[in-house]
């Protein structure tokens, strides 16, 4: 999934970039809909693999995820996306 171009996306960087803060708890109803909405318009728009699996796979730990088949072309990727969610909620997330 990684491309050569770019490092890979550090989870606390991305919490950060789209809420302003590396804790959540510490973040406004206001502020996370807005972070929300500013990682689906960056999902809609990156065509980067791997930058998308990470998009949607945090946008899924929020509870805000499209479905599988809006953001994955591929069925490579909707199955990697099910393996993901298997494995969040076989550890009680």
């Amino acid at each position: 999934f990684r491309s050569d171009r770019m490092p890979l996306m550090n989870f606390d960087d991305q919490i950060h970039r789209y809420f302003g803060s590396t804790n959540l708890a510490a973040v406004s109803p206001e502020a996370l809909a807005a972070g929300i909405e500013h990682m689906k318009v960056d999902l809609g728009l990156t065509k980067d693999r791997a930058d998308r699996f990470a998009l949607w796979a945090l946008l899924h730990t929020l509870g805000s995820a499209p479905d599988l088949d809006v953001v994955f072309e591929s069925e490579a990727d909707r199955e990697a996306a099910r393996n993901f969610m298997d494995l969040i909620e076989g550890a009680g997330g």
